[in-house]
């Protein structure tokens, strides 16, 4: 009797307890909200060169996603779209629409360290992985879950493993480590510099670090985020690719 009334008095939190899974489908939901419009300033690093981009992007769920390179002005009204795992890039100066394949999801991104699947989104944290939690750690001041996250075996994934680090409160993503199919780390991705946009405590600079390359590194700054805006998915089309501007 003395365990049982134990084991009543524990049930609720067992009931309302997290898993990994729920803690990834927060952090995800909360960085993408039903819709989102964001501005981005984009700095590539190099030990002999920095080269600066700037960008606007939209989305709808998980599903859609449309990116228009506002500058430099040679790529200026290139954009890239994915609509339900499918994914299109456009070149104003040959202008022509090219169909990406799943091979290029592991290539990088406008010669910068994220990859085209980093941008683009193609895969999902929340559908394409397994989830487990592994050791807390506290980053940045932030007491955080570690989800390690394993692609599942009908996932056309890019890597091989993904550990993520999510804040306890907020469910910000603090830290990334992406590794290939040998398990060798292949970038990390750090969130830095919380800033609150559209009522959301998020990261505002992401900064992507390869393991293999000293001195290389992209950051990522957040400029603006306007969630849950009105927009419909005939949006997101190969036809509006050539005429989306950033008044949009």
């Amino acid at each position: 009797m003395k365990n049982l009334i134990i084991a009543l008095l524990f049930l609720p939190q067992l009931l309302t307890a997290q898993t990994a899974k729920d803690v990834v489908t927060q952090m995800d939901d909360k960085l993408k909200g039903k819709s989102l419009k964001s501005e981005n300033s984009i700095t590539i690093v190099r030990p002999s060169y920095t080269r600066e981009m700037t960008m606007i992007s939209w989305s709808k769920g998980r599903d859609y996603s449309l990116t228009l390179m506002t500058s430099p002005k040679r790529d200026e009204g290139s954009t890239f779209l994915n609509r339900e795992k499918e994914v299109w890039s456009y070149t104003p100066s040959i202008e022509r629409i090219i169909k990406l394949p799943p091979s290029m999801m592991s290539q990088n991104w406008m010669g910068t360290d994220f990859t085209n699947d980093d941008l683009v989104q193609q895969s999902s944290l929340v559908t394409d992985y397994t989830h487990e939690f592994g050791k807390e750690e506290t980053i940045e001041g932030y007491e955080c879950y570690q989800i390690i996250m394993i692609p599942k075996e009908d996932a056309a994934i890019v890597w091989g493993k993904v550990i993520v680090w999510v804040d306890k409160t907020e469910y910000m993503q603090l830290k990334v480590e992406f590794y290939d199919e040998d398990e060798f780390l292949v970038n990390t991705m750090l969130g830095k510099e919380p800033k609150t946009f559209d009522g959301k405590l998020l990261p505002s600079v992401m900064e992507m670090i390869p393991a293999d390359k000293p001195g290389n590194k992209t950051i990522m700054k957040t400029i603006s985020m306007e969630f849950d805006i009105e927009i419909d998915e005939s949006f997101f089309t190969t036809r509006n690719m050539k005429s989306v501007t950033k008044n949009d």
